[in-house]
């Protein structure tokens, strides 16, 4: 059967709204962030284990029978091994190892997340500033090969004797120590993006630069600086611990889990439960937030949304 052109196309009004709503795109960038991050189900068990660990480690001394701090009635009751009364036992002085593991896994987290979300910013900020803006480039590349040269273990023993022991001394030293990574990272990627098409076309426009930066450049940048944020917390751990262990971290009256495990190195053989305990807790932490920290790295991928 025939039909004429009239017949098969018909001339269609324009209209700016329909255009509009043709046009218009439901994307956003933070909830594919979320929808990517949600099918990896191995990640989200993994999330689900570290914040009970947190919630939980409130909930334990709450529910405790005593303080971290106090002793148990009787000084004969030390080294006790977990039993119905004390669910971890005691340590050497008597005190109930329950309220001292959970009490000290407060303590290591805290000191982690302070310590990450620092070297995050600082990193972030400088490593911007550093791969954007060209004058600063060879200074902040000298700085970045003084510090880096030196282990962190020596500044960090250099503070412990010559200002002092506590947690507010030890997060600011690994956080004026440990933006470098970060840092260079940040400052790799925006040298790569910097002067993108894209990039070019905002500032020949008359685009701030920091519009440039978080609009253009950071989401490039957010796979790097949360995997960096889900090493470094078990990075700061594992430091926390090794300082401890040989006696330059946290003072005696602030009790962590590289403290516990210090403690435990001389009588683990005859109690194992002082050093499993808080082991298991260092290695559940360090192992539940690298997963995370890299699935949602991958998530955050700009690469990985369509």
């Amino acid at each position: 059967m025939s039909h004429n052109q009239d017949e098969l196309f018909r001339l269609v009004d324009y209209s700016a709204d329909a255009a509009e709503r043709i046009g218009y795109s439901n994307y956003s960038y933070w909830r594919s962030v979320l929808q990517n991050f949600l099918k990896k189900k191995s990640a989200v068990v993994m999330a689900g284990v570290f914040f009970f660990l947190v919630i939980f480690s409130f909930i334990a001394l709450a529910i405790s029978k005593y303080d971290y701090a106090t002793l148990v009635p009787e000084s004969s009751l030390a080294f006790i091994e977990p039993n119905s009364e004390y669910w971890f036992g005691t340590d050497n002085l008597g005190r109930d190892y329950w309220c001292q593991v959970w009490y000290a896994a407060q303590t290591s987290i805290k000191l982690a997340l302070i310590v990450a979300l620092g070297e995050c910013v600082v990193g972030l900020i400088i490593g911007c500033l550093w791969g954007y803006v060209r004058v600063l480039d060879r200074p902040l590349t000298e700085v970045y090969n003084i510090i880096n040269n030196v282990p962190n273990i020596i500044y960090m023993t250099l503070i412990a004797l010559l200002v002092g022991q506590s947690f507010t001394i030890m997060a600011v030293a690994m956080i004026a120590f440990g933006w470098l990574i970060m840092a260079r990272n940040v400052r790799n990627l925006v040298l790569m993006y910097r002067d993108r098409e894209y990039n070019l076309a905002s500032r020949c426009l008359g685009t701030p630069v920091r519009r440039v930066l978080t609009k253009n450049i950071f989401p490039y940048l957010v796979s790097v600086v949360i995997l960096r944020l889900a090493l470094s917390i078990p990075g700061t751990i594992a430091l926390e611990s090794t300082l401890s262990y040989l006696g330059l971290g946290l003072g005696l009256e602030t009790p962590s889990l590289g403290v516990l495990l210090r403690n435990a190195r001389n009588s683990f053989l005859d109690e194992p439960y002082l050093l499993i305990f808080p082991a298991v807790i260092v290695s559940l932490i360090t192992i539940t937030f690298y997963l995370v920290g890299n699935a949602f790295s991958d998530a955050a991928d700009p690469r990985n949304h369509v």
